[in-house]
């Protein structure tokens, strides 16, 4: 049993992460913080946790917390994050980060997507959480970066095309549509129910700030730098990401052949499901679990291969994909507490 603190409960993240972590046979949820609603019941913020969380919000006190916890869970905006993770590492904790504070390898390129970096030192040493492709040095590592929610459907889509070496590194193009817990909880003119209602619009084109994380990914799969054409956009849904990837075959492979392929090499993961030959991909049939579900198309008269990703972006795209690093960090089984069926309809 470990002791386990959720520091910026108050968020989408934050309370996917209690609903995942109050199931979990061998936690202790020990602590949760919030500065808007502190001194609250972290059930009263969310009525939905009520009979199975009831925690007072406290404040961010890094001695109090590291006291009282093994792992840290930091659910905080960018920025927020590595204030406080450097201290929490020095005061004995693991740190499981979802803000990308530590995704990227290189501050100048963190820099220039989001902010000066202040913990540098620690970017070389943080173990980018990916399980599906770096589970060995995920279970090692004391810090956790927990990828961002396109990037994981879109590495995860992509990772046996680049590593086989079947595809063009520079034909790529992903469309990526997700629902509007990814803007996060905050109050935002553009994700109002009024404004995102019965829309549906394209943002952040080329300039998107999970661009150098997917474009990160990529290459260490291909082994070359990779860049690419990422439009994401805004669905009116609550949750999920549908990715839909475009890229040039080096070699002429059928649907099924390339089916194959994936089957064979995601089949010991027990989080990505490879769709049969005649469907596709849909993000109703992964809500509310850890689910990567992955079909594909090619398209004999252009060469090209339409590759499909769905996952909901609260859970494989935050909180499910932190757990499932936590367990790979304690050596418990990978699919501990998160063995949910999706919720349909």
């Amino acid at each position: 049993m470990i002791k386990v603190a959720v520091v910026g409960a108050s968020g989408y993240t934050g309370v996917e992460l209690l609903r995942l972590l109050v199931g979990h046979p061998e936690v202790e949820i020990s602590c949760v913080t919030s500065r808007q609603h502190e001194g609250l019941p972290i059930s009263q913020v969310f009525p939905s946790l009520a009979g199975f969380c009831e925690l007072v919000c406290s404040p961010l006190d890094v001695p109090a917390i590291s006291a009282q916890a093994d792992l840290i869970f930091t659910a905080l905006p960018h920025k927020s994050a590595m204030a406080v993770v450097p201290d929490f590492l020095a005061a004995g904790c693991k740190v499981v980060d979802l803000s990308a504070d530590y995704r990227l390898k290189d501050k100048d390129v963190y820099e220039q997507w989001y902010q000066e970096h202040t913990s540098p030192e620690l970017l070389s040493e943080a173990v980018y959480g990916l399980p599906e492709l770096f589970r060995e040095q995920i279970a090692a590592a004391r810090l956790v970066a927990n990828p961002g929610c396109y990037p994981t459907s879109v590495a995860l889509g992509l990772a046996p095309l680049l590593s086989k070496g079947l595809i063009d590194p520079a034909s790529l193009v992903i469309d990526s549509k997700s629902g509007a817990t990814g803007a996060g909880r905050g109050a935002k003119q553009g994700s109002l129910y009024c404004e995102v209602n019965e829309g549906f619009k394209a943002y952040g084109i080329a300039s998107h700030r999970h661009t150098p994380e997917i474009e990160q990914s990529l290459s260490a799969l291909s082994g070359a730098p990779v860049k690419v054409t990422f439009t994401p956009h805004l669905l009116p849904i609550n949750r999920g990401i549908l990715s839909t990837i475009y890229a040039t075959l080096l070699k002429k492979k059928s649907s099924i052949e390339l089916i194959d392929l994936y089957r064979e090499y995601y089949a010991k993961e027990p989080f990505v499901r490879v769709m049969p030959g005649n469907e596709l991909p849909n993000v109703a049939y992964v809500k509310g679990t850890n689910f990567c579900d992955l079909g594909l198309v090619s398209d004999q008269r252009t060469g090209r291969v339409i590759l499909v990703s769905a996952i909901d972006n609260l859970v494989k795209g935050a909180a499910g994909q932190a757990v499932q690093n936590m367990n790979l960090l304690y050596g418990f089984a990978e699919s501990l507490g998160l063995g949910i069926v999706p919720l349909f309809p």
